[in-house]
């Protein structure tokens, strides 16, 4: 390649980058951007603190770096390269964080673990719900030819995307190998050991603590889970074309007792979750 030729396309590069921090605002520190080397990682995304730090703890070479005020964690578990986020709770904090983590690290694949409320009645705190889809079952739209819908539209294509987001295929099949090796802890008082669904978690921007909208939500999605984040990062990852896949432990049954449940076993079921996504990690290509 001539020295004029590298010139042009290094120019052409670097005006597309400044259209994009013009139109979309992304505000990077150039201190920052340069500090920054991007290189093929996991990301692996939680919404609270107690669903990250064991995450963050378990990291090799750990280093902190801070991007539009979001503290990240890049390091290595199980001898692959990650890095780790708490997206804060609900869906805009969840997206927000998941579209950052994909502009700055460039993921091959985003892992997103937590708890959940059990949904489907067969489920009970300590269970493990491993996403085959997600839905938002708060969204409701009329379309222009006035019929109802749970359908978001996807901005970039302006077509309809999929009331379920689907996880992708190979994270699926792996989350379900590494399920079978980990030793997961029982929750106190239930009626037997912790087991492993591969289901629907439905996500709204509410905490869910009523028996007639968990009957609501078996009723319209037969969802196993639901919780406040997944389908808000499966969205972004389906938008962007990343495989995704979306990990939750029941702390709760999200019915009238779903807050003192919550409270009490969340520590547990952080724990399981952290665990699986760590043993998962650990068995990818």
């Amino acid at each position: 390649m001539s020295h004029k030729l590298y010139k042009i396309i290094r120019w052409n590069k670097f005006l597309i980058f400044g259209w994009i921090v013009i139109q979309f605002g992304i505000g990077i520190d150039p201190a920052q951007a340069q500090r920054y080397q991007p290189q093929p990682v996991t990301a692996l995304l939680g919404a609270f603190d107690e669903e990250v730090k064991l995450v963050q703890k378990s990291l090799k070479n750990p280093k902190s770096q801070t991007l539009n005020g979001i503290h990240f964690m890049t390091g290595q578990i199980n001898g692959r390269t990650v890095v780790v986020a708490e997206t804060g709770i609900g869906k805009v904090n969840a997206a927000m964080t998941t579209a950052f983590v994909l502009a700055y690290f460039k993921p091959e694949r985003v892992l997103f673990t937590g708890i959940a409320g059990a949904i489907n009645p067969d489920l009970q705190p300590g269970d493990i719900v491993i996403a085959r889809q997600t839905a938002h079952h708060d969204y409701h739209s009329i379309t222009f030819q006035q019929q109802q819908t749970n359908q978001t539209r996807n901005a970039i294509t302006k077509e309809m995307n999929p009331t379920y987001f689907l996880a992708d295929s190979v994270l699926l099949k792996t989350a379900q190998e590494a399920a079978k090796t980990v030793p997961f802890e029982s929750i106190p008082s239930t009626s037997r050991p912790p087991s492993i669904v591969v289901g629907t978690v439905v996500t709204g921007d509410v905490f869910v603590s009523s028996d007639e909208k968990v009957a609501s939500l078996w009723s319209e999605f037969k969802a196993d889970a639901t919780e406040m984040e997944g389908a808000a990062v499966a969205q972004v990852c389906y938008q962007q074309q990343v495989p995704c896949l979306v990990i939750r432990s029941l702390s709760d049954k999200a019915n009238a007792n779903a807050r003192q449940d919550m409270l009490t076993f969340f520590k547990i079921a952080a724990r399981n979750s952290a665990n699986l996504v760590m043993t998962i990690v650990g068995q990818l290509k």
